[in-house]
């Protein structure tokens, strides 16, 4: 989670709403890849960092499924990255900050709970639930 955070703080540096990702082979330890968002920045709605780093790591292995892997990311998954992740076939989903009016995987539509889900990865909310959610915060608050 540190590694998301990180992303996080960089993304709020560009002016994006503070969320980082990082997809990770919890085997090997190894980073397949790290993104923040960067919606404003390639003014691309889905440019969240959830979906930048699927996309990373799914070239990076020349495959569009990522059985095995998993997730983390400092914000709760909104419908469209829950959908991509279930896409994806990640194993879990460890998230820090819970989001209740945009998340979906706790909140909302729980979209891995739907029968119409094909592959629901185990989720854990609230690492470093504390941390991220006061990058959000304090990102808002300049923004006012």
């Amino acid at each position: 989670m540190e590694l998301a955070l990180a992303e996080a703080r960089a993304a709020a540096t560009r002016g994006e709403v503070p969320v980082g990702a990082v997809i990770v082979d919890p085997v090997s330890r190894t980073v397949l890849a790290r993104a923040g968002n960067r919606t404003e920045e390639l003014a691309d709605p889905t440019a969240h960092a959830e979906v930048l780093a699927i996309r990373e790591a799914c070239r990076r292995l020349g495959s569009p499924r990522l059985p095995g892997l998993d997730l983390h990311v400092t914000l709760e998954p909104c419908a469209m990255c829950a959908a991509a992740i279930s896409f994806a076939r990640i194993r879990r989903v460890y998230f820090a900050a819970y989001d209740p009016k945009g998340g979906a995987v706790d909140h909302g539509p729980r979209f891995f709970s739907q029968p119409t889900c094909h592959h629901a990865p185990q989720s854990y909310g609230g690492i470093q639930e504390q941390r991220a959610g006061e990058l959000l915060r304090e990102f808002f608050r300049s923004r006012r």
